[in-house]
């Protein structure tokens, strides 16, 4: 009998230590995810019963906010006071189709959770509020980009390439916010229809083209040349090339013209103002395809840009061993054309680079985060994502930048007091060619760079280049960041970019 309690007990005994166990398991190894979870009845009360927290932009412009409603099912209802012009970066929440954009990314912040207790009362009945986010986004910058694309697919970047601050991003297409936050699942569904359709381009709406859409970068690539011969080899820098309007390439009976058919030649100092594309394919062709594949990985491509927000695509360099037996590929790529693709955050990036000592810092639009007292509960921290240069490196390739600006390529375009270093770039793309993808990047003041930009203008016409079509956004744009870093009106300092 004895000996059947003693099995008895130590069954019990057992049992209770799996309990405990189980207890401890759940309190304290899987609390967090446990109250993350999307099927947690406190998480789905507190996603409809309770305002999310506000977006904020840097200037304290709300960009997201709970309003009440005094009927139906849902209390409160997610407006976005700026739509269009921020919904792309912003995104959107709502009871059909959930959370995008940053209200995704920092989603455990904005929607309500539990606050430390303030007396004994909250202690045994914890309150539930949400914390606010205020971002580095600059809404004037965003409308100096919406007004300057004007309706045109493409896409600006503006960076302080000191911190990785994302000061705008702004894309077309984009969409208006409000209808995916109705309570009516008809009329969020219509607009979930429209959104996601894709364009004559092949963009949608809802996608955002600064981080998830990749196009050749044409001429602007040839920074990244310039970078893996100031790394790899330095003698190629004083290397005279031939001057040519075309030239053959290796293993074929193709020839790489300029555009235009134009002749130059020289050293690369020489070459980079007027964006020589014979000289820099076979400056590319010296180089070779792994300093070239090894260069454009150190400068972020084939990986992910670590930025704050869902979606964001890699941009892309093809592999050493994809030059093996295809020369003409390298002498291509090496110009930014062929299977190169880049995003216009990842050109923004690499400028960025450039402009900060050859330093690339992590992208980020979080500023902070604060408590419902308004108390600072987490503060972003600058951090570094890529060191492609050292800065006696990057320090070679400003000047020939400023160049391009004084007397090539983005000649005419900057006030020279703005001290911009730039590069163009026009990729031929479509059947036969018969349409290019426009581009530029710069950063000023060159002395001391305080914003690097980058804007893309895909699928325009074959006679458009990037100083043509791209030179009158990003210099509207250089002037407004210098102006507002400077306690100045952004818009209104000259001729073309009035208020």
């Amino acid at each position: 009998m004895s000996r059947r309690l003693g099995i008895l007990a130590s069954i019990i005994l057992l049992l209770f230590a799996v309990v405990a166990v189980q207890a401890a398991s759940i309190q304290f190894f899987r609390a967090a995810t446990l109250d993350r979870s999307p099927i947690n009845p406190r998480v789905t009360t507190a996603s409809t019963q309770y305002p999310r927290g506000e977006i904020v932009a840097a200037d304290g412009t709300i960009l997201a906010q709970s309003l009440a409603q005094h009927s139906g099912f849902y209390p409160y209802r997610r407006i976005y006071p700026l739509g269009a012009l921020t919904s792309g970066v912003v995104g959107f929440s709502g009871p059909s189709y959930g959370n995008w954009g940053l209200e995704a990314q920092y989603d455990s912040y904005l929607t309500a959770h539990a606050q430390p207790p303030q007396s004994f009362a909250q202690l045994l009945a914890p309150t539930s509020a949400a914390d606010s986010i205020t971002l580095t986004l600059e809404p004037a910058l965003q409308r100096i980009a919406a007004s300057k694309l004007a309706g045109q697919d493409g896409a600006a970047v503006v960076l302080d390439p000191r911190s990785g601050a994302v000061l705008a991003m702004y894309s077309n297409p984009n969409y208006n916010p409000t209808p995916l936050t109705s309570p009516s699942f008809k009329v969020a569904a219509a607009a979930w229809k429209i959104y996601t359709k894709n364009n004559a381009h092949g963009f949608p709406p809802l996608g955002l083209v600064a981080t998830q859409q990749t196009f050749p970068p044409g001429s602007s690539f040839k920074v990244v040349t310039t970078a893996a011969a100031v790394v790899g080899r330095p003698d190629l820098l004083v290397k005279s090339y031939p001057t040519l309007s075309q030239t053959p390439l290796p293993n074929t009976n193709l020839k790489l013209a300029n555009f235009g058919f134009g002749k130059c030649g020289g050293t690369v100092p020489e070459m980079l103002p007027p964006s020589c594309d014979t000289g820099y394919a076979l400056l590319g062709l010296d180089l070779g395809g792994t300093l070239m594949s090894a260069t454009a990985a150190s400068f972020g491509y084939n990986k992910i840009p670590p930025l704050d927000l869902p979606g964001v695509v890699p941009s892309y360099f093809p592999p050493a061993s994809a030059f093996q037996y295809d020369l003409p590929g390298l002498a291509y790529s090496s110009i930014g054309q062929k299977n190169v693709r880049t995003s216009a955050l990842q050109n923004a990036l690499v400028v960025a680079a450039i402009a900060n000592g050859g330093v690339m810092m992590t992208p980020h639009l979080l500023d902070y985060i604060t408590a419902p007292d308004g108390t600072v509960v987490k503060r972003y921290v600058s951090k570094v994502w890529q060191t492609p240069l050292t800065p006696s490196q990057a320090l070679q390739i400003v000047p020939l930048m400023q160049n391009v600006v004084k007397y090539g390529t983005a000649s005419g375009i900057f006030l020279p007091a703005d001290d911009v270093a730039a590069k163009t770039g026009t990729a031929q793309v479509g059947n036969l060619a018969k349409n290019t993808d426009d581009w530029m990047i710069a950063f000023a003041p060159a002395s001391a760079p305080t914003i690097a930009v980058a804007v893309v203008l895909p699928f325009q016409p074959i006679s458009a280049t990037g100083a043509a079509y791209v030179g009158p956004i990003i210099k509207c744009l250089v002037e407004g960041a210098l102006a507002l870093q400077s306690g100045q009106p952004p818009t209104g300092t000259s001729t073309t970019c009035p208020k």
